[in-house]
């Protein structure tokens, strides 16, 4: 089975290439513990390996003999368009990199189709929305879940889809939508995704759920990370668990890798130490 890279090298090469492919993986982070920084990174090293790969090479390295770079990368949000997205990348990773990684991103913003049921006044994002959406047609009146099918239905195929974010799927439920709608969401992508062969990230703030509700996500998906900061003295690290996925797990639990201490450098995300059963 071939393997699409995440982005995070030294993560990619314990996990043999990185997820393979039709994954759907459910990043779940406290604030500020790294699942941003996760997707932003993975976003941009899939970038650059197309843009420059004298960069990726210097920063990422050699991919792994079964890792297939994806065919396109899209970035999906609910509620920011390109222009911020950008910026918010270059705090994490350094200029040069955005810059040229952030080229070949195909960067979609359902704002319109989010917030015309809510009471946000439409002149706040119907602008800025029509000015970087192209979708080819006005749809204004689509609902939100729509848009999103119709997209990937067109442009998934063989690619990294990175949506940012359930977080924003979860805050509207109960208006558009309800938490039947996000978990059956979720098992058609992730049913979907075996037949589009890419890679889905599907990125949301574990503050916003219940024990339940993050119960329902992790079985919708095929793998689940969870982002936690971990007290220890007067500092605090950030961590990633793997929680489940399949055809990585096993070979984690192989090697009796517990946890992974990260660390947000000039290359973004990355892993910093291991931790194994003793």
């Amino acid at each position: 089975m071939s393997r699409i890279p995440f982005g995070i090298s030294r993560f990619d090469r314990t996990i043999g290439g990185g997820a393979p492919s039709g994954s759907v993986v459910l990043l779940a982070g406290e604030v500020g513990a790294g699942a941003r920084e996760f997707i932003y990174t993975s976003a941009v090293m899939n970038g650059l390996a197309r843009s420059d790969e004298d960069l990726f090479d210097l920063y990422y390295g050699d991919l792994d003999d079964q890792a297939e770079l994806p065919d396109e990368i899209r970035y999906l949000s609910f509620t920011t368009a390109e222009s911020p997205l950008v910026e918010e990348m270059g705090y994490t990773l350094e200029s040069e990199l955005v810059e040229s990684g952030t080229e070949p991103i195909d960067f979609q913003d359902f704002s319109t189709e989010y917030f015309q049921l809510s009471p946000v006044p439409p002149e706040w994002y119907s602008e800025r929305t029509r000015s970087i959406t192209s979708l080819g047609q006005d749809t204004d009146t689509d609902d939100v879940l729509d848009a999103m099918g119709d997209y990937l239905n067109e442009h998934a195929e063989g690619s990294l889809v990175v949506i940012d974010s359930v977080t924003d799927l979860i805050s509207a439920s109960g208006t558009v939508m309800d938490w039947t709608d996000i978990t059956l969401l979720l098992k058609g992508l992730k049913k979907a995704a075996n037949q589009w062969d890419g890679l889905i990230l599907l990125l949301v703030t574990l503050d916003t759920l219940s024990d339940t509700e993050l119960g329902r996500l992790m079985a919708a998906t095929d793998g689940t990370f969870m982002f936690e900061w971990e007290s220890g003295g007067s500092e605090r690290d950030r961590t990633m668990v793997v929680k489940q996925f399949r055809g990585v797990l096993s070979r984690l639990e192989d090697e009796n890798i517990v946890r992974f201490e990260t660390d947000i450098g000039d290359s973004g995300f990355d892993i910093s130490d291991v931790r194994k059963i003793r």
